[in-house]
């Protein structure tokens, strides 16, 4: 397992799929279906901002998966202090990759690039319907903050 930064927003676009295709599944009310020529556009648009962080995971080189973090800066207000996290957008492993520890490589290596920067929150958030990530967070020690809830008129 190697883990690597990567501005490679082709790739990005491609595994982007596997977790497109997820919040489809789930929330096909909300989310588009994948496809792979916007989500290029798109990635290509974002790899390059330099709060953005892309890491790539890859076996014997082959591409398997991804986490697109951002370092955040909150600033001073009258409610709350400055403080400064990391944020996970996205995770997306491969789906016949699951369970063999990528997701996990991923993590640590979020952690790790947060201590680097002297960071010690990271933030992230999920789909309440998406069990596979609430378990997997879970057994990553994140716990809840908030909760953002809605009623559809």
């Amino acid at each position: 397992m190697r883990i690597k930064e990567t501005k490679d927003y082709d790739v990005i676009a491609k595994l982007n799929r596997h977790v497109q295709d997820l919040h489809v599944a789930l929330y096909p009310e909300i989310f588009r279906p994948y496809n792979y020529e916007t989500m290029k556009i798109f990635f290509k648009n974002k790899i390059n901002k330099p709060s953005y962080i892309f890491l790539l995971i890859e076996e014997d080189g082959k591409p398997l998966g991804y986490a697109w973090i951002e370092i955040r800066d909150y600033s001073d207000t009258v409610f709350k202090k400055a403080y400064q996290s990391v944020y996970v957008h996205q995770i997306s492993i491969m789906a016949d990759k699951r369970n063999e520890g990528y997701g996990s490589g991923l993590m640590e290596n979020i952690y790790k690039t947060a201590q680097d920067k002297g960071i010690d929150l990271i933030e992230l958030d999920y789909w309440c319907i998406n069990e596979t990530a609430k378990t997997f967070y879970k057994k990553h020690g994140f716990i809840k903050s908030r909760e953002f809830v809605y009623k559809k008129l």
